[in-house]
């Protein structure tokens, strides 16, 4: 059927589809109701067809669609169960004996950070933690496989702070991690063990390339050889996140396919000099299993982090298709890597860096094998200025098609995108794979001879070029789009529609830009929230309705609260604290807010301090607000008209985004269910807002001292 899709692909996404399902749904109940479901709707499609053999495709695509929606399901519920690590109980200060697991040096930022395995006192159980420590506090003895003592203060793995941000808390669960902290001053070696498999090698490797070309560009070379990312300075990366080159500084698809692509192209040119070889054995076949070698290698020696192993499946995949004399890039072959990389790493599912990598994949598949995509890339008689310049076209028409693509990715997950990437990566990915990365390979090999330092400055020119080239895109006017937060309903249909537009053939796959531009128009009718509660209630933010700036209470020295509100609100610029804001009345403890949404005016009463106030004022106080945010525990005298965020309902809620006009609240506790680790899964935050209607007094003065 030419319009028709492969079933391959589709399989792949009902697997998808049943993985993320589960992260969806709320709990155990709804899990088997969907694996049950699944079930029934493989069994319905095993008698659509008839004996005669009619219907017999679309029997299969059912039976086959719905066994991998199951499929998915159950697979990330039983890794979740095996592999799972439940957190710490709580905050702790304790001193610690421990093994070294992992060390990871993040010279950039003077840090350096630990996976330690460790006894927590009076428990049995064995838990991975990840320590933070500077630099002095740690000596170079306490490699992987050191026995070493410190004293640590150790927090549970964090929840998102506000809806729709990181959750750290899923991905230490998948990780196998029960703590996080940092060492309260220095560590003692007990005794240093013996370092085992690529560690050692990847850590001199990484320190040899950052001594030899200095700055974020060494951190950048190090990354591209070792995996190791931390001597990269954060304005750099970010500089390189606004101009949508991100994607380079983590090892994965574009450095696995410069790795392989090198090897294979020099095995097939210096094996061709050996005549006996060449009338015996194939030399695709011998470059290809080259190739794949200098893949896997490469992927252990980076670390071989999620990513870099699905890129080594992917080009290993493509390696047996050029071995086989078969097209080496397929949409089935795409599918495969997927469906492989689901079985061994299914939660990686709803992680940005899988979306990210197979759909900027399938974009340029797809693209690819369109008709008019073809007959434009066709070979004909014309001059090489002409060829040259379809071959740029093409290449600037993928990287705009790519951008498209993964705009919707990087909205939903980081609530922001560079705008001009695909015009950066223009330059970014032909400067990183035929100049930075061969450079790298040739300082490296010309070490050996102690000749080497003009490649290194060659390689340091290049990616000071690169981060130039980032800085001057992320400064430009507009660089970056913002939006708030995003729900999970317009980017399934936006996800949807660029499916169907990839993997079907014909004029059916234009369908796909229904639901792709329903959820455009979703996401551009988006509004911010008006308010945001911090889970901890330390910190509020709000728009000021006449100026659109962010607004911060209890922003403190950190400007992590600041950019942490800007992302879910999709606002730019500086933050002012809300003591200086027209609208707010303070003193040492407490704030009154008004702000006016929805053509009435919402006051709020917010605490700067955990300081106790005396019951009967603080009950006056709260009679005459609509919302009363503390980071402690309140009276039950305190009954504001419509919300009193203390710390215990902080704790079953987790951050509050409050949208005033349209009398809605979400909570991160609504997107958590009854996943294990959430801590307080049974909670049902309300839907709504109703406040009580009638005439708002003034709150009465709330005075230094009380």
């Amino acid at each position: 059927m030419a319009a028709g899709p492969t079933l391959a692909p589709w399989l792949a996404v009902g697997m998808a589809a049943g993985v993320a399902g589960w992260f969806v749904l709320d709990g155990a109940r709804q899990w088997i109701l969907l694996i049950i479901l699944s079930l029934l709707a493989a069994l319905a499609g095993g008698f659509i067809s008839r004996r005669d053999g009619r219907f017999l495709c679309l029997s299969r695509a059912i039976v086959s669609l719905a066994l991998a929606i199951g499929l998915g399901c159950a697979l990330v519920w039983g890794k979740s169960t095996l592999v799972g690590t439940p957190a710490i109980p709580g905050p702790m200060v304790l001193d610690l004996r421990a093994v070294v697991i992992e060390r990871q040096e993040l010279t950039a930022q003077s840090r350096i950070r630990l996976v330690v395995g460790l006894r927590l006192p009076g428990d049995n159980r064995a838990i991975k933690a990840r320590i933070s420590l500077k630099p002095n506090d740690l000596a170079p003895a306490a490699r992987e496989g050191a026995v070493v003592r410190l004293r640590a203060r150790l927090f549970p793995p964090a929840s998102p702070r506000l809806p729709g941000g990181y959750d750290f808390a899923r991905a230490a669960w998948f990780d196998g991690l029960a703590a996080t902290g940092s060492a309260l001053g220095p560590v003692q070696v007990e005794s240093q063990g013996a370092e085992s498999g690529l560690a050692p090698w990847r850590h001199a490797l990484a320190a040899h390339v950052r001594a030899a070309v200095p700055g974020s560009a060494g951190g950048m070379a190090a990354a591209f050889a070792s995996g190791e990312r931390g001597g990269i300075t954060p304005a750099d990366e970010a500089a390189m996140r606004d101009a949508g080159l991100a994607h380079l500084l983590s090892v994965s698809g574009l450095h696995v396919s410069a790795v392989v692509a090198a090897t294979y192209f020099l095995a097939l040119r210096l094996l061709g000099l050996w005549p006996w070889l060449v009338l015996r054995v194939r030399l695709p076949v011998l470059a290809s299993g080259m190739g794949g070698l200098a893949a896997v290698g490469y992927t252990l020696l980076t670390g071989a982090e999620v990513p870099t192993v699905r890129s080594c499946l992917g080009a290993l995949l493509a390696l047996a298709a050029v071995a086989a004399g078969r097209r080496p890039f397929s949409v089935r072959l795409l599918a495969l890597a997927a469906g492989f990389v689901m079985l061994l790493w299914p939660e990686a599912v709803v992680g940005p860096s899988f979306q990210m990598s197979f759909g900027s994949v399938l974009a340029i598949v797809a693209l690819h094998e369109a008709a008019p995509v073809r007959a434009f890339l066709a070979r004909r008689r014309e001059g090489w200025w002409i060829r040259l310049g379809r071959d740029l076209a093409m290449l600037l028409l993928t990287g705009l098609v790519i951008e498209l693509a993964l705009m919707p990715v990087a909205f939903f997950h980081f609530h922001r995108a560079g705008i001009y990437g695909s015009l950066a990566n223009l330059v970014a990915i032909p400067l990183t794979t035929f100049i930075s990365m061969p450079l790298i390979g040739a300082g490296l090999a010309f070490d050996l001879i102690g000749v080497g330092a003009p490649f290194w400055h060659l390689c340091g020119w290049s990616l000071d070029a690169l981060l130039a080239l980032a800085r001057w895109v992320a400064g430009r006017p507009d660089a970056v789009a913002q939006l708030p937060v995003m729900g999970g309903a317009a980017y399934a249909f936006m996800v949807l529609g660029m499916l169907w537009l990839a993997l079907w053939r014909g004029n059916v796959r234009l369908l796909g830009l229904v639901p792709a531009v329903a959820g455009c128009l979703w996401l551009a009718l988006l509004t911010p929230p008006d308010v945001l509660i911090t889970g901890d209630g330390r910190q509020l933010g709000l728009i000021d309705p006449q100026s659109r700036q962010l607004l911060i209470l209890g922003q403190g020295r950190s400007t992590y609260a600041r950019d942490m509100m800007q992302e879910a609100m999709g606002a730019s610029g500086e933050a002012m604290p809300i003591e200086q804001w027209r609208g707010a009345e303070c003193n040492e403890s407490f704030c009154r807010i008004t702000i006016r949404q929805g053509g009435r005016d919402w006051r709020i009463l917010a605490a700067r301090s955990g300081g106790m106030v005396e019951e009967q004022a603080m009950a006056a106080a709260c009679a005459y607000v609509d919302i009363v945010v503390s980071r402690v525990a309140l009276s039950p005298s305190c009954r504001p008209r419509l919300l009193r965020a203390d710390e215990p309902v902080l704790y079953r809620t987790g951050g509050i985004a409050l949208y005033l006009a349209q009398g809605r609240t979400v909570t991160v506790a609504q997107s958590q269910g009854q996943h294990p680790w959430w801590r307080a899964p049974s909670l049902k935050a309300q839907e709504s807002l109703k406040p009580q209607e009638g005439s708002i007094e003034p709150p009465p003065t709330i005075s230094p001292d009380q």
